[in-house]
């Protein structure tokens, strides 16, 4: 009990700042909320465009389709809210020495660089993304049981928890190369790849990214406990857990293995 109130007193004072910091810069909050909306209804666009010539992609109708973009925009929002930024950050931390203030945090090192800032801004257009998905539950006239949202829940959850581990190994890279940023872009980009049906991926495109980097199963999974409720959604729960525990493990052995070739960058 004392931990659990150790880290929550950590978290609420590293969560205090970082609104404080948004506060701060209302222009920068304001534009940058602008900005991922646009970015957001752009892909709506980009279906309105694709369902105009052609009434189903695979076994996914229009609505169905939206639903997964919201679905895919609800889980990169709670990840960079909590995450992305923190793990953009750790290359320049380890090559500047910085790190070592980290380190002498009274609570987990991993746990400190990975939520000591909080973006609110993502937070805003995260409820966009749930408004997308229940606007296309009203057009599909779906109305999901308790159960099925609290699976939908956890699946959000395990979707974010498979970005963050696969972020996190790559931003440790930085421990072995001088500039790892490029890794955490270019996975960045390739999270994208969720909010497309997983039926239109093939061969082995379709087996690295189910499963090397399990990013397609990742929005996925819980858009289809949404819209396929005759479906066990249990096969998808259980592909999408053991990803993402496999991902969160693979994520503490290799930090942990950083940290003790670590030197800092004074030394």
């Amino acid at each position: 009990m004392d931990t659990l109130r150790k880290y929550g007193a950590t978290y609420a004072l590293l969560f205090r700042n970082s609104l404080v910091r948004d506060m701060a810069f209302k222009a920068n909050f304001i534009l940058w909320i602008i900005t991922e909306l646009l970015w957001f209804f752009g892909q709506i666009v980009f279906v309105e465009v694709m369902f105009a010539q052609t009434d189903h992609i695979m076994d996914w109708t229009k609505w169905e389709v939206v639903l997964l973009i919201g679905t895919h925009q609800v889980i990169s929002q709670l990840f960079q809210s909590f995450f992305y930024v923190n793990l953009a950050n750790l290359p320049e931390l380890v090559r500047t020495g910085k790190l070592d203030l980290m380190l002498l945090l009274p609570v987990d090192a991993q746990f400190s660089v990975s939520v000591r800032q909080f973006g609110l801004d993502n937070v805003v257009t995260g409820f966009v993304g749930m408004g997308i998905v229940a606007f296309s539950l009203h057009r599909l006239a779906l109305v999901p049981s308790f159960a099925q949202w609290l699976l939908y829940g956890g699946a959000l959850l395990l979707g974010c928890a498979i970005h963050y581990a696969v972020m996190f190994v790559l931003a440790t890279a930085s421990f072995w190369i001088i500039r790892a940023q490029g890794l955490i872009y270019g996975y960045f980009n390739v999270v994208s790849l969720s909010r497309y049906p997983e039926g239109i991926y093939r061969g082995a495109f379709r087996f690295v990214f189910m499963w090397i980097l399990p990013v397609i199963l990742v929005a996925n999974v819980p858009a289809r406990i949404l819209i396929r409720p005759q479906e066990a959604p249990w096969t998808g729960l259980t592909e999408l857990g053991a990803a993402a525990g496999l991902a969160l493990l693979l994520s503490r052995l290799l930090w942990n293995l950083a940290l003790r070739r670590y030197s800092s960058a004074s030394s």
